[in-house]
C-alpha cells in the first residue's frame, strides 16, 4: 500500500511540474511572438521605436516591480491559489490586448499581463522546490527551463506565420488554450502550499517605492531620444529614481515583512545568481529586440521569416538547458554559469559588427552563442539561488531572483534603445545598434567574473563534491541547502 502511494505521490509531483511548465509556456511564448509583431504594431498603430519599447517595458516593468509581491502572496495565501489567479489574469488580459485598436490600448492591456505573470511565475518556482527533493530539483528545473526554450522556439514561427497571414492582434488569443490546460492540471495534481512562518502581511510602502523608481529610470531612458538627455523632464525623472529606489532601500530595512529580505544576500551564492540573473536578462532582450527591428526593416525580412531566423538560438536552448540541469547536480552551478556568459559575450561583441547588408549569415553564429551560453546559464543559476535559502522561503526568493531577471530585460531594451535614439537613417540605426551590442558584451562578460567570484564551487545544494567511488563517474552526492556568508 505505502509502495503504491509513494508512485501516486511521484506521479503528482511530475504533474505538477507539468502544470508549471503550462505557466512557463504561455509567459515566454507571449515575449517571442511580441517581438517579432513589433515591426507590423508600429506600421499599424503608427507608433515611435519609444512607443514599441512602451509595448516591451509595459510589461516587463510591471513584472519586475510585482513579482516579489507576487511571490509573498503566494506564501501568505497559498501558491497554488495566487499561481491560478494569475493564469487567469494573464488570460483575460491577453483576450483584451486580441482586441486593442490602439498603442494605449495595447500598452495598458501589456501591463495588465505582467500583473498576472507576476503572480503566476514565483509560484512556479517555489512549487517546483517544495515538491521536488534538492538532489532531484537540477533534473526539474533543467525540464522547466527546457520548456520555455520550447515556447521560444515554437514562438517567432508560429507568431511570423499568425502576423503575415491573420494579424498582430492574433498573436494574443493562442494564450488561451494553453491557459486552460495550465488551470486544468494545476487543479488536478498540485497540493496546496504555503509558508506558515510568515506574517500575512504585504509591504505595501516598498511597492510604491520600488515602482515609482523603476518607473522614472525606465521612463527616462525610453524617452532621452525624444526630450534630449540633459533636458528638464529627463533629468527630473533620473532624480526621482534616485530618491525613490533609496527611500525604497530605507524601507525594506524598517518594515517587519520586506518586499526583498536583504539578508538572503548575505549567502554569496543567492547575491552572485540575482546579479547574474539581471545581467543575462539585459542582455538576452535587448538583443532580441533590437534584431527583430533590424531583420524586418533593415534586412527587409517578413515576420515569418525573421522568426524562422531566431530558431538556431532557440533551438540551441532546447537541446542544452536539460543537459545543464543535469550537470548542475553533477558539478555545480559556478562552471556552466561563467561559461554561459562568456558565449553571450561573444555572441554580443560578434554581432555588434553587423551592417547594413550583413546576412543571416553572419548574424548566425551569433546566435547559435547565445542560446548555447543562455541554455548554460538559466537553469544553472535558478538551481543555485533556490538552494541558497532555507526551503520555506522559496516563494520569495524566487520572486527576488525573477525581479532582478525582469527589471534587467527591462533595462536592456530601455538603454540599448537609448544608444538608438531618434536614428533617421538605416546607416545611423545599425551603427548605434552596434554600439549597444558591444556594451551589452561587455556587461555579460563581466558578468562571468561576478559568477566565478561569489557563486559557490559546490553543488546546487550546497554539499561538497565528494570523490565518487571508483568506476561510478555518475554516482549521486548528497545535497542540502546551505547559507553561505559574503564574509566567508
Amino acid at each position: 500500500m505505502r509502495a503504491r502511494l509513494a508512485v501516486t505521490d511521484d506521479n503528482r509531483r511530475w504533474w505538477t511540474l507539468a502544470a508549471m511548465c503550462f505557466a512557463l509556456f504561455m509567459v515566454m511564448l507571449d515575449n517571442t511572438v511580441v517581438n517579432v509583431a513589433l515591426p507590423s504594431i508600429q506600421d499599424d498603430l503608427h507608433t515611435s521605436i519609444a512607443g514599441l519599447q512602451w509595448t516591451v517595458n509595459a510589461y516587463t516593468l510591471a513584472f519586475g516591480v510585482l513579482l516579489v509581491t507576487g511571490g509573498r502572496l503566494g506564501d501568505i495565501f497559498g501558491r497554488r491559489r495566487i499561481f491560478l489567479t494569475g493564469v487567469v489574469i494573464f488570460a483575460a488580459s491577453s483576450l483584451f490586448i486580441g482586441f486593442s485598436q490602439t498603442s494605449a490600448w495595447l500598452i495598458a492591456g501589456r501591463a495588465a499581463q505582467g500583473v498576472g505573470a507576476a503572480l503566476m511565475m514565483p509560484a512556479t518556482l517555489s512549487i517546483i522546490t517544495n515538491v521536488f527533493p534538492p538532489q532531484e530539483r537540477g533534473r526539474a528545473i533543467g525540464t522547466w527551463a527546457g520548456v520555455s526554450a520550447l515556447a521560444l522556439a515554437i514562438g517567432p514561427v508560429l507568431g511570423g506565420v499568425l502576423v503575415e497571414h491573420v494579424s498582430w492582434q492574433s498573436i494574443f488569443f493562442i494564450n488561451l488554450p494553453v491557459a486552460v490546460g495550465a488551470i486544468a492540471v494545476t487543479l488536478f495534481a498540485t497540493h496546496e502550499s504555503r509558508d506558515e512562518t510568515v506574517l500575512p502581511t504585504v509591504d505595501y510602502a516598498g511597492v510604491a517605492a520600488f515602482t515609482i523608481g523603476m518607473t522614472g529610470l525606465t521612463l527616462a531612458l525610453v524617452e532621452a531620444g525624444d526630450w534630449g538627455w540633459t533636458s528638464a523632464r529627463v533629468l527630473g525623472l533620473f532624480a526621482l529614481a534616485a530618491v525613490a529606489l533609496s527611500v525604497f532601500a530605507v524601507v525594506e530595512r524598517r518594515v517587519r515583512v520586506p518586499m526583498v529580505d536583504f539578508s538572503f544576500f548575505a549567502s554569496r551564492t543567492f547575491l552572485g545568481a540575482n546579479i547574474v540573473a539581471f545581467i543575462v536578462s539585459f542582455a538576452m532582450l535587448g538583443m532580441f529586440f533590437f534584431l527583430t527591428l533590424y531583420m524586418q526593416n533593415i534586412l527587409r525580412y517578413s515576420p515569418l521569416e525573421a522568426g524562422i531566423r531566431f530558431l538556431p538560438s532557440t533551438l540551441m536552448v532546447i537541446l542544452v538547458a536539460p543537459i545543464a540541469g543535469r550537470q548542475t547536480d553533477r558539478v555545480g552551478p559556478r562552471p556552466l554559469i561563467v561559461a554561459g556568459l562568456s558565449l553571450v559575450a561573444i555572441s554580443l561583441v560578434w554581432q555588434s559588427f553587423l551592417t547594413p547588408t550583413s546576412g543571416f549569415g553572419f548574424l548566425l553564429p551569433g546566435f547559435v552563442l547565445m542560446g548555447i551560453g543562455i541554455a548554460l546559464t538559466m537553469s544553472p543559476m535558478s538551481t543555485a539561488a533556490m538552494n541558497a535559502v532555507d526551503q520555506s522561503k522559496a516563494g520569495v526568493a524566487s520572486g527576488i531572483l525573477s525581479m532582478n531577471r525582469m527589471v534587467g530585460g527591462t533595462l536592456g531594451v530601455a538603454v540599448l534603445g537609448a544608444f538608438i535614439g531618434q536614428t533617421t537613417s538605416r546607416a545611423d540605426f545599425v551603427d548605434s545598434l552596434g554600439e549597444g551590442l558591444l556594451i551589452g558584451g561587455f556587461v555579460a562578460a563581466a558578468g562571468a567574473v561576478v559568477a566565478w567570484r561569489l557563486i559557490s564551487p559546490e553543488l546546487a545544494g550546497g554539499a561538497p563534491r565528494p570523490a565518487p567511488p571508483a568506476g561510478d563517474i555518475n554516482a549521486p552526492s548528497p545535497v542540502e541547502p546551505a547559507r553561505e556568508s559574503v564574509g566567508a
